[in-house]
């Protein structure tokens, strides 16, 4: 199947992805190439043009169809009467874009969805419907917010929603192709809101009082196309994901009164502007990839993965068909985990450990499991240069070398001085060149720590001293 016929289709003339019906019903369900000792398994097919999921706390697993059904896959199966159908323009980006559960969604049974109504003209909304079981109960619609009406253009909608741990609900929202909504507290496109579960708009939000009426609910702004951020359980933390233009795909650190430069900067600011938070990650788009979509942090009640996935962020380009992962701990260090999935477009941890992906091109979710019985070996690294207990000229540049290898390949050597990262080489030979500070007869510790597929880490330690 081409993925150009799938909801994402990349324009090379105008640089934008652009979200589409998909014109057949071929559909492909395979399994995605996953490092040694992960399993990838098809949780269920059937899905016609998936924009987003969401995993129920009861195990089920909410998918949203741009057309505007909300399907169920229950006990593995996509049942065949839709949670609820809205209706929507679903032309380019449009459609049912984003599924959110209610903090007491056990209690009471609340759902949030996100999608471009028809009525009375075209614009995003947020509604909230009641579960009665595996469908919504009749009539139960309550609009929870309006965005502004949309131009002509079709894309740049956003659509995210997550609960954020103070048990608000925040949105993100794109800037319907015109870079100047981002910049503007007169509209609430380019953002991401932060509104209370009826769509009130916290007092406490950072623009409160130098924005007016709904255009309060801004909580961050500067945003293209963020079609996906989510939070990280237990410690809060927010990854914004923003799709880019031309050059960058940027994950973000959410942090309420940012403004994170769209159009201004795509990418990190050059030059450095203090107005703007830079990405904490950027890569670039290519012919190769061209948005980045999907977020997770692995941080489950039931740790699955090896201990080092702990914290990490996963993350998904729609036409590299890859998950790659950051590690915040580490340099915010990125390493490959799977390839060869069929246009991923949103990712999910659940509370027993694994990894869940939708994959609109396949019209599937998956998921990737850990088994112990997978490889568990460390790599072997050592460090040739400098040797233990060598003399290092102080103010010098010391360039540190080391060896790795591994069962089934290494990814990455990670290079530390005294502990703090110095810099990471994903090549052999391994290298880091070192700024040896000015103090005399000082004693370091080099240490150099060498990853593999499966996230087995083996080090290699010495001690110098600069005179």
């Amino acid at each position: 199947m081409n993925l150009r016929s799938s909801i994402f289709s990349l324009s090379l003339v105008l640089c934008v992805v652009v979200l589409a019906i998909t014109s057949t019903s071929t559909q492909i369900t395979s399994a995605a190439t996953v490092p040694s000792g992960f399993t990838d398994a098809v949780v269920a097919g059937g899905l016609t043009n998936p924009t987003a999921m969401a995993l129920a706390p009861d195990g089920r697993i909410f998918v949203c169809q741009q057309g505007g059904a909300l399907r169920v896959i229950k006990n593995g199966a996509l049942l065949p009467t839709p949670f609820l159908t809205v209706t929507v323009d679903s032309s380019g980006e449009r459609g049912l874009l984003g599924i959110a559960f209610d903090p007491n969604f056990v209690s009471n049974q609340l759902v949030y969805v996100y999608y471009t109504s028809t009525t009375p003209t075209i614009h995003n909304r947020i509604s909230r419907f009641t579960a009665n079981g595996d469908v919504a109960l009749a009539g139960s619609e309550t609009i929870v917010m309006d965005m502004p009406n949309l131009s002509g253009a079709t894309n740049h909608n956003g659509g995210a929603l997550h609960f954020g741990p103070d048990g608000n609900l925040f949105v993100a929202v794109g800037d319907n192709a015109n870079g100047t909504n981002a910049q503007s507290l007169a509209t609430r496109l380019g953002k991401i809101l932060r509104i209370t579960s009826t769509g009130a708009i916290p007092t406490d939000n950072p623009f409160f009082n130098q924005a007016a009426g709904d255009n309060r609910a801004i909580w961050a702004l500067g945003v293209r196309n963020p079609f996906t951020f989510t939070f990280q359980a237990g410690v809060g933390r927010m990854f914004i994901n923003d799709v880019g233009e031309n050059t960058w795909e940027e994950i973000n650190d959410g942090i309420a009164g940012s403004n994170y430069g769209w159009p201004t900067c795509e990418g990190f600011c050059n030059p450095p502007n203090p107005s703007f938070r830079d990405p904490i990650f950027a890569y670039a788009n290519d012919a190769n990839t061209c948005a980045i979509t999907g977020g997770a942090f692995y941080n489950p009640q039931v740790t699955q993965f090896p201990a080092n996935f702990v914290g990490n962020y996963f993350f998904a380009d729609f036409c590299g068909g890859w998950i790659r992962r950051l590690d915040p701990a580490n340099g915010n260090a990125v390493s490959d985990f799977a390839t060869g999935i069929s246009a991923p477009v949103d990712l999910q941890v659940s509370p027993d450990g694994f990894l869940y992906y939708l994959a609109r091109g396949a019209g599937s979710v998956n998921r990737i499991g850990f088994t112990t019985s997978g490889d568990n070996t460390a790599p072997t690294v050592s460090i040739t240069s400098p040797v233990n207990g060598a003399i290092v000229p102080r103010k010098s540049n010391v360039t540190i070398t080391a060896t790795a290898s591994d069962n089934v390949g290494v990814t990455r050597v990670e290079f530390f001085v005294n502990g703090a990262l110095q810099c990471t080489d994903t090549a052999a030979p391994y290298s880091c060149v070192w700024r040896v500070a000015a103090a005399m007869n000082k004693t370091y510790q080099l240490q150099a720590r060498a990853f593999d597929l499966a996230g087995n880490q083996g080090t290699s330690t010495v001690q110098v001293t600069a005179r």
